[in-house]
């Protein structure tokens, strides 16, 4: 086993253990593609989708925040090409049966049987999930789980005009659940059948698209400096033409050194008017832009920056995941930011069975829990494997309440990553 998959394999083992995700209806023999976030997980998700609305939404003032409907009306993935298009290449071994994404696999040999020359030909598969809408089950009552949130902003951006009438270049962003029925999910939650996207669409001027463009690429930089993603473990990837969506005029992937190598993070893509003008010739409805004061018209040209939740979750873990030597053991910790951190400050008595020290300690952690919210009590165990839970889980600073905080009112606060300790009145924490 290489490096990387021994460390995919402890970032994994870890994240189940200290409950930040846990596999897909495990109990009853798993999902295939699906995973469940346990307290700590949910929390560091949260923490970053809130990083990402506060940063692209909430401290702008060119955008507006939607929230669409997952189910939405047939027309809209016929309109787009999903119905069509969407659509990944499925082979089966004539041995076992099983199937795989042909553009996945590693020469011809079955990765679940091992039998050599045994797939078949490539036929492609449309990866949207299917379903009926309402009693009645017929064509009419077709729909879609969503396989982006895309849709739900272009639908939604003659409402934005009418509404708010934003001058140009304006977003809208929109965070939530995407479906998608991969034939071979894989790679812990990097590629699933069910997560979370972040998704912006942008609005331009035809000739401006250029600009807007280089303006978000820097941002989508500043959005992985403020993840803590180390800058060399990122790539920009300029698309060629030939694998390009063919909506897109210009994409630009950015990629990350994970553990699995290098795959894609998120994306960046001019999309141009494809969008609004398919919404414009099957919706009857003129989606052009009025520019206030004047008389002129357009469909304004659009670029999205694409954000994934998991693979953000997925890259913040890889970067935070570290090992060192403390007293002669190997110590295992998460190097996690600050401002995502599912636990920010951890309050402990140095012992538990001594009641004045835990009174005190109580005091301690209902002051910082006022004041951060993001705070654990933790009294199990002795201090030592405290300090090491806590590392594991990726806590800044344990804050200790010992004697001499009953002489002189000061704690003992011990960094996560130096592990040093230092002795400070508790209001100024």
């Amino acid at each position: 086993m290489d490096n990387r998959n021994e460390k995919m394999e402890s970032i994994v083992s870890l994240a189940k253990r200290r409950g930040f995700i846990y596999r897909g209806s495990e109990i009853y023999g798993g999902l295939s593609g699906t995973w469940d976030y346990g307290p700590l997980g949910v929390t560091l998700k949260r923490n970053i989708t809130n990083l990402w609305w506060k940063m692209f939404v909430e401290e702008r003032d060119d955008m507006y925040g939607v929230d669409a409907a997952i189910l939405m009306n047939q027309r809209v993935w016929q309109a787009s090409g999903h119905v069509n298009t969407f659509t990944d290449p499925l082979v089966e071994c004539s041995e076992c049966k099983s199937r795989f994404r042909a553009d996945h696999l590693e020469g011809d040999t079955c990765l679940n049987c091992g039998k050599k020359d045994c797939f078949s030909e490539p036929k492609q598969f449309n990866m949207m999930f299917k379903t009926n809408v309402g009693p009645v089950q017929d064509e009419s009552s077709v729909s879609y789980l969503r396989p982006e949130t895309a849709q739900g902003i272009f639908t939604n951006y003659k409402n934005i005009v009418d509404s708010f009438y934003p001058d140009l270049p304006f977003g809208i962003a929109q965070m939530g659940k995407a479906f998608r029925n991969e034939i071979s999910p894989r790679d812990f939650i990097f590629r699933s059948r069910e997560f979370e996207q972040m998704e912006i669409e942008y609005f331009v001027k035809p000739d401006a698209w250029g600009e807007s463009f280089e303006h978000w690429r820097k941002a989508v930089w500043q959005w992985c400096e403020a993840l803590g993603l180390p800058k060399d473990s990122i790539h920009e990837l300029e698309v060629p033409e030939a694998d390009r969506a063919h909506y897109s005029k210009r994409t630009i992937d950015f990629e990350f050194d994970f553990p699995i190598g290098r795959e894609e993070l998120l994306g960046l893509a001019y999309r141009t008017d494809f969008d609004l003008n398919n919404i414009q010739r099957e919706a009857g409805k003129s989606m052009e832009y009025t520019v206030k004061g004047s008389n002129e018209k357009f469909v304004p040209h659009v670029i999205e920056p694409s954000f994934g939740v998991e693979r953000a979750v997925m890259a913040v873990l890889s970067s935070a995941y570290s090992e060192d030597e403390v007293n002669g053991e190997t110590r295992t910790y998460l190097k996690l930011p600050e401002n995502i951190a599912p636990v920010r400050f951890a309050v402990s008595p140095l012992v538990r069975n001594k009641q004045e020290l835990a009174e005190k300690a109580r005091e301690v952690y209902k002051m910082l829990k006022s004041k951060y919210g993001r705070v654990m009590w933790d009294d199990n165990g002795n201090i030592g494997k405290r300090y090491r839970r806590q590392d594991e889980i990726g806590t800044p600073n344990c804050v200790v309440i010992d004697f001499q905080t009953l002489e002189d009112g000061t704690v003992t606060v011990r960094d996560r990553d130096t592990t040093e300790q230092k002795r400070v009145d508790p209001a100024s924490i």
